[in-house]
Order: structure tokens, then C-alpha cells, then sequence
């Protein structure tokens, strides 16, 4: 499979997967809080640290597994545009404390979640 093809497929797979889990998300959101896709992130940085470790670390593979989860599936699952315009829509809205909240945690929590993939998988692998 050529690495194009790869980065298509998976890209597919991690839009529709985006959509889903970000519409089961926020069917129990009750708030202003864009609680969609702040999920799908923090799962998605949890993922790329996991990844990284199986992919970089571990199983040392490369064409076309590394682009196709990587670029492809986790760069289209997460969604750093949809976070930007969630905390601009928040600011526009007069929700300030909320959209300081989101952008803090947001940021925190990505990278925690990032760290504690990649630390959990060298553990567990």
C-alpha cells in the first residue's frame, strides 16, 4: 500500500470516528462546554502517546503503519480547528471563565494524556 493510500484510509477511518464520538459526547452535554471535542482529544493525545510507543519503540515499523495511524487516523480524529473555533465561540458569547477553562485544560490535559500513553504502554509492553 502505497504511504498516500495509507494516510487516505486512516484519515477516513479517524473522520468518521471523530464524528461519531464527538456526536455520542455531546448528546450529554447539557452546557455551553464544547465537551465533544474536548473528549475526542484527550483520547486522541492518550492515543498518539500509545502509538508512539508501538510504533516507534516497540514494533519499529514504519511504511505505511506509522502514516496511516498517525497522520492519518489521529491527525484527522483530533481537531485542533474545532478546538480554536469552540474557545472563539465561547469568548464571542461572553462565556470567558469557560473558554479560559477550556483552553487551560485542554492543553493540560492533551499532554497529560499524551505522556500517560506513552507511559502506561513502556510499562505494559
Amino acid at each position: 500500500m502505497n504511504t498516500y493510500m495509507a494516510i487516505a484510509f486512516g484519515g477516513a477511518f479517524g473522520a468518521v470516528s471523530r464524528f461519531w464520538l464527538h456526536g455520542a459526547v455531546q448528546r450529554f452535554n447539557g452546557s455551553s462546554f464544547p465537551l465533544g471535542t474536548f473528549a475526542v482529544n484527550i483520547l486522541g493525545s492518550f492515543l498518539i502517546g500509545v502509538f508512539f510507543v508501538v510504533l516507534a519503540e516497540k514494533a519499529q515499523l514504519s511504511e505505511p503503519w506509522r502514516p496511516l495511524i498517525v497522520v492519518g487516523f489521529l491527525g484527522a480524529m483530533t481537531t485542533f480547528s474545532t478546538f480554536s473555533l469552540d474557545a472563539l465561540l465561547l469568548f464571542e458569547q461572553g462565556h470567558y471563565n469557560t473558554a479560559l477553562f477550556y483552553i487551560v485544560s485542554s492543553v493540560a490535559l492533551c499532554l497529560f494524556a499524551a505522556f500517560a500513553g506513552m507511559q502506561i504502554t513502556r510499562v505494559v509492553l
